[in-house]
């Protein structure tokens, strides 16, 4: 019996082996009617169950082999983009395909391609497949496409308005203030992704569904007033986001599972709960015409009602679709600010300035942030006016998005015919000379002795910066990170300035050096682009 079962099994995996050897022959063959540079691996980096093994266990071991670092150690696995930079580019040019058993992908660096790619949307649309398992609680804007995906934009952009970037604002500078208050009182701080984490957690509550909480550090969790069940269920989801994805909820309800998974499904569950409650106060509120409070979940509640009937084409969203939207809010805002503000804080503190006579970027955008909000109390920051003049503060946004993409952006070409469709990866457009992190390089002035008023933000060559993708499927949501980033980071560095802590034997510019290398080397993809372990980077705040 067991030789049998053996035996099947052996055979299943030569069958599957010669299967995806022939499906790679194809692709090859296919591949080699462009004319263009290739690069050839046996696995696909997209196959679900290769990645769970590939950076831990595979690649790790063919490294160590005399034969072991060639194409399949340096592609072969999921995030391989952010280690290589534009090293394949630099060798193959502005064009290169992968090729994979599953499908071709098309690596572009050249922004007169990358515009013409984002400006043809029939021609290259989203590949869906690739965001299915978003879908979590309904249909949304990033797994839609043609005339439902425009009905959702339309109703989603609305939501995104100057009143809401209000309370953004308001709600980043609170939570910044007291979040600065807990690291300058618990040093040293190594828990600088997890409270910028809880702050963006909680700037998307006021934001989100009109719900303020007070900033409570890592360390502090467990302590004072325990949070609501719709904080706890939206935290739990966001945490467990990878295994709510792959699952699913259907699949999470079962009723033998792990604890883990059981608590992550009733989280599901109260979160729904929750929406649900809001979506119906908000319907009586419109039937009786009473104003309620304008977040993002009750404006996308009036939006769609206004649009007409809902799960009609010209009309509005279905119940399950403004579930599925107000999922991907939080969803995308939440992880990506999150981890860019992370990483941000981090290379404030140890930036490697290669010109010794330039300012610290701290100093640098305390200047700014002195000349523009002087002394006054947090309390008396103003969207309106303060924002658009932090342009430096904008700038560390920009600069940290070029180097620190979080979502990465891919295209199809939507070809099913003959099974010849592949799919288009954004290369982040990146030169040897400027994988340097240097805000500065954003920042235009007509003459650097004058006052900062004169200075002006670099707008980028259309298709050369896609932090927030281009064209139609721009993210909606890009002034509100802007305005949570810039805000957060006012809060923080007005008034103090933070170094890393020093290990025996090291002076200042070797913990700066020393961390920064940390950076560039522990940060991977898991969901999204994030420093794997940020722990390993205590920093302490001192007063200016």
């Amino acid at each position: 019996m067991l030789l049998s079962v053996l035996i099947l099994f052996v055979s299943l995996c030569g069958a599957w082996a010669a299967y995806s050897w022939y499906c790679l022959l194809l692709n090859y063959l296919r591949a080699r009617k462009f004319g263009i540079p290739l690069r050839v691996i046996p696995i696909s980096h997209e196959n679900p169950l290769w990645m769970v093994v590939d950076k831990k266990i595979f690649i790790p071991l063919f490294e160590r082999l005399p034969f072991g670092n060639g194409n399949f150690t340096r592609y072969n696995w999921r995030g391989w983009e952010f280690a290589d930079k534009y090293r394949s580019h630099f060798e193959m040019g502005d064009l290169f395909m992968l090729v994979t058993p599953g499908r071709n992908w098309l690596y572009v660096c050249s922004p007169d391609i990358l515009l013409d790619v984002f400006q043809r949307k029939s021609d290259f649309p989203r590949p869906l497949e690739l965001f299915e398992m978003v879908n979590v609680f309904g249909p949304n804007l990033s797994t839609t496409d043609g005339p439902t995906w425009q009905k959702h934009r339309k109703i989603t952009a609305s939501c995104f308005n100057e009143q809401n970037n209000e309370i953004v604002w308001s709600e980043s500078v609170v939570q910044a203030r007291d979040m600065l208050r807990y690291w300058s009182t618990n040093s040293p701080v190594n828990s600088t992704a997890d409270d910028t984490r809880t702050l963006s957690l909680n700037v998307l509550s006021s934001a989100g569904f009109g719900k303020s909480y007070k900033f409570q550090g890592h360390n502090e969790e467990s302590l004072g007033n325990v949070a609501t069940s719709y904080k706890e269920s939206l935290q739990t989801i966001l945490d467990n986001c990878i295994l709510l994805m792959v699952l699913g909820t259907r699949l999470l309800s079962f009723e033998y599972l792990p604890v883990k998974l059981r608590t992550l499904y009733q989280a599901t569950v109260t979160f729904k709960q929750y929406m649900t409650e809001v979506y119906e106060n908000e319907k009586r509120a419109i039937a009786k015409g009473k104003p309620t409070g304008r977040n993002l979940m009750t404006s996308l509640i009036r939006a769609s009602q206004e649009n007409g009937e809902p799960g009609q084409q010209d009309g509005g969203l279905t119940e399950s679709e403004i579930y599925g939207n107000i999922f991907v809010f939080n969803f995308a805002g939440h992880d990506t600010t999150a981890h860019t503000l992370a990483f941000a804080v981090v290379l404030l503190a140890f930036a490697v300035v290669l010109l010794a006579a330039s300012p610290s970027v701290q100093d640098w955008i305390s200047q700014e942030l002195h000349c523009v909000l002087g002394d006054r109390p947090t309390e008396d920051w103003n969207y309106v006016h303060d924002f658009p003049r932090l342009k430096r503060c904008q700038a560390v946004l920009m600069e940290t998005l070029r180097l620190y993409t979080p979502v990465p952006i891919a295209k199809s070409t939507g070809e099913k015919h003959g099974n010849s469709e592949f799919a288009i990866q954004i290369s982040r457009y990146l030169k040897i000379h400027s994988l340097e992190w240097r805000p500065s390089r954003w920042i235009n002035t007509e003459d650097p002795d004058e006052s900062l008023r004169n200075e002006t933000i670099t707008t980028p060559q259309k298709g050369s910066f896609v932090a927030w993708s281009e064209g139609v499927r721009i993210c909606p949501g890009k002034k509100f990170s802007q305005v949570e980033f810039v805000a957060s980071i006012a809060g923080l560095f007005r008034d103090w300035r933070v170094e890393p802590v020093l290990q025996k034997g090291e002076d200042l510019r070797m913990a700066r050096k020393r961390v920064m290398e940390l950076v560039e080397k522990d940060t991977g993809q898991v969901l999204l682009l994030q420093m794997l372990h940020p722990e390993r980077a205590p920093l302490i705040w001192r007063k200016r």
